[in-house]
């Protein structure tokens, strides 16, 4: 299947490493052209190296306030045009409710919502008819998770957030849309495994509760990303796709 990508330029953040550089490599495999971004310049560049010809990449922090300008400044310089954004951000601190300090709530809500969101503020005025913003959210926008109560209270946010989005821009042709991963063999799973004190029966209790018994790869997840953003996903808006072995319990 031709996902209509050749020639077309995505800007994709927090795309060194795991679920971004995944759907970077899906969409430069079928022709895109694609700037990466992280907080990590090393990393940046080992993952620019690993996609080869049609990749740059700029180091950036969604955090930072400067962040979305530089972003945007340098996906139009590099990539003539952009047709889409992926954003992906690290996940916020772990821990309970209750045990969660403050300022790692504070701290989430600028990596989570608003460095997303300055970002969107500062690209959508250079998108046209046909373009596609993805954002990368987490199962816990149906469904909490335990351990990670910061997630589990921002993504939702951030959900309907794209939603609001997908009804603002879908007048200009434009569309939004979010993914829902669920345990994919990331370093970010491997973290999380491992502050359980038992990483082997974590993954194991995960493995239980997922229908196709077994933890997703990250090009699973960047083949759907991939073809969401894509023009082959064209009347495809305003939805949260899950990416999760059928694990979310919920429709």
């Amino acid at each position: 299947m031709d996902l209509g990508l050749g020639g077309r330029g995505y800007l994709l953040t927090g795309a060194s490493r795991g679920l971004g550089l995944a759907t970077a490599r899906a969409l430069v495999a079928d022709g895109a052209r694609v700037l990466v971004s992280s907080r990590s310049a090393a990393s940046v560049d080992a993952a620019v190296a690993g996609l080869g010809d049609g990749a740059s990449g700029v180091v950036a922090d969604l955090a930072d306030p400067g962040a979305a300008e530089t972003l945007v400044s340098t996906a139009l310089e590099r990539l003539g045009r952009v047709d889409g954004l992926l954003v992906s951000v690290g996940g916020p601190a772990t821990g309970t409710v209750l045990g969660t300090p403050e300022e790692a709530w504070r701290a989430g809500v600028d990596s989570v919502l608003l460095g997303p969101l300055r970002l969107v503020r500062a690209l959508v005025p250079h998108l046209g008819e046909g373009a596609a913003i993805g954002f990368v959210l987490s199962t816990s926008v149906r469904s909490p998770l335990e351990g990670l109560a910061v997630s589990n209270g921002l993504r939702p946010g951030l959900a309907m957030t794209a939603k609001g989005l997908s009804d603002e821009l879908g007048p200009r042709g434009i569309r939004v849309v979010g993914l829902m991963p669920g345990t994919i063999a990331t370093d970010r799973v491997t973290e999380i495994e491992a502050a359980s004190g038992d990483p082997a029966a974590a993954r194991a209790r995960t493995e239980a509760g997922i229908p196709l018994g077994r933890v997703g790869q990250p090009e699973e997840f960047g083949r759907v990303a991939a073809f969401l953003l894509s023009p082959a996903a064209s009347y495809v808006t305003g939805t949260m796709v899950a990416v999760d072995g059928g694990r979310l319990r919920v429709p």
